[in-house]
């Protein structure tokens, strides 16, 4: 009996290597996709690589049942299909962790405990943005410009350099340069053109 491991995250963004760190030391081979919204195990090439490498015996193996399907529909369809084609499934940690040969309530807990908290953590994190706007907060990144790159940029400006110049010292955009010198006028003040010596 051989392990034959399946990596899964929903976008290319997500972090594989926690799977791979527990499938790795184990699983004669590990197979990794990176899929979203698709049902079926026909519509998943690398599912159906790892199933094609499986020997009678051997059991696809996943770090936690809800790898299989990003919701709890689509992880029963594949549970069900898997089992059908008489293939077993090993499952690492959670509720579920163990190996399996059919469906059971264990399995159904665990992908539904799964999606519960994917909601779950998508409501926090919807409520914690809309509360950091009401105080006047907005999320996403760091601003590119702190206070020692502000003064320079504006001292800079001051004894002449063009936006393109002082882009190349600071090292920042163009843009960024322009928005800094922009933002340090009073609204009193003409604001600086976009186009302004940025061919110089």
């Amino acid at each position: 009996m051989a392990l034959i491991g399946l990596v899964r995250v929903s976008t290319d963004k997500q972090n594989t290597q926690r799977q791979h760190d527990a499938l790795d030391p184990i699983c004669l081979r590990v197979f990794e996709e990176k899929i979203s919204g698709k049902l079926s195990t026909d519509d998943r090439p690398a599912l159906l690589n790892a199933l094609s490498h499986m020997r009678d015996g051997d059991l696809l193996t996943v770090q936690e049942v809800d790898r299989l399907g990003r919701n709890l529909l689509e992880g029963l369809i594949v549970l069900n299909d898997l089992f059908q084609r008489g293939i077993g499934v090993k499952v690492l940690e959670g509720i579920a962790a163990g190996e399996h040969t059919e469906r059971s309530l264990i399995l159904d807990l665990a992908l539904a405990l799964a999606e519960d908290r994917r909601r779950d953590i998508t409501r926090k994190t919807k409520n914690g943005l809309e509360a950091a706007r009401k105080r006047g907060r907005v999320g996403g990144r760091r601003p590119v410009v702190d206070n020692d790159k502000r003064a320079a940029i504006l001292a800079r400006r001051q004894r002449g350099e063009s936006i393109r110049t002082i882009a190349a010292g600071v090292k920042v955009s163009i843009g960024v340069v322009h928005k800094t010198l922009t933002d340090a006028q009073p609204d009193t003040q003409r604001a600086i053109p976009a186009a302004e010596d940025t061919a110089c």
